[in-house]
């Protein structure tokens, strides 16, 4: 008979077909990409980070809100202030730091810039050739080096406060900064008022 070796044949040639993936290959990838997508969405709502040691620290914590403003936000602000007054900055200077620090990175320390300056970090959003990544990122270094660019601004006293900024900072939009005069002088007087004491290490 020739049963015998067609049964045969037809077995070695099924032998050689790949069965159909059954084995949950499919779970699995769909696991993962929900896993990336998780990953995704936390890295895009994490804290910004803050990995540069930081040379002036707040003492003894600061006021509740102020207006929108609280918790690190006020402790940068009180960094930027002691920073001005260290250097004997006019108490408008030290306002005009904090109004454009709001301006620039809502007092925060950011470790990214935006499309127009992709380098910029920090409180004052200050890009590669304002100085050292590290000295950017120091909430009081970043004030000192706004500060000495503020400095050879010659008749800021007679300018607006949103021009004076604009003059260190070079916005696109010279009135950027008007908004958030009115917040900077609650918060100067709030962190005042508070008697909040910075300490800075000296190096």
């Amino acid at each position: 008979m020739a049963g015998g070796p067609a049964s045969t044949g037809a077995t070695a040639v099924a032998e050689r077909i790949p069965k159909q993936a059954s084995d949950g290959r499919g779970i699995v990838l769909g696991v993962v990409g929900l896993a990336l997508v998780l990953l995704l969405a936390w890295i895009m709502t994490r804290p910004d980070a803050d990995p540069v040691r930081q040379t002036a620290t707040v003492e003894g914590g600061v006021p509740g809100p102020v207006g929108s403003w609280s918790g690190a936000q006020l402790e940068h602000a009180a960094i930027v202030m002691r920073a001005g007054r260290d250097l004997g900055m006019s108490e408008r200077d030290v306002q005009v730091a904090v109004m454009t620090a709001m301006g620039e990175s809502s007092l925060r320390v950011l470790d990214r810039g935006d499309d127009a300056g992709p380098d910029s970090r920090g409180l004052f959003q200050q890009r590669d050739p304002w100085g050292p990544y590290e000295v950017r990122m120091d909430a009081y270094g970043s004030a000192v080096l706004f500060y000495r660019a503020l400095a050879e601004v010659g008749g800021r006293d007679a300018m607006e406060p949103t021009l004076v900024a604009h003059a260190v900072q070079i916005n696109r939009d010279p009135n950027h900064y008007a908004r958030w005069w009115d917040d900077a002088a609650e918060v100067v007087a709030a962190i005042d008022r508070a008697g909040v004491v910075v300490v800075v290490e000296r190096v």
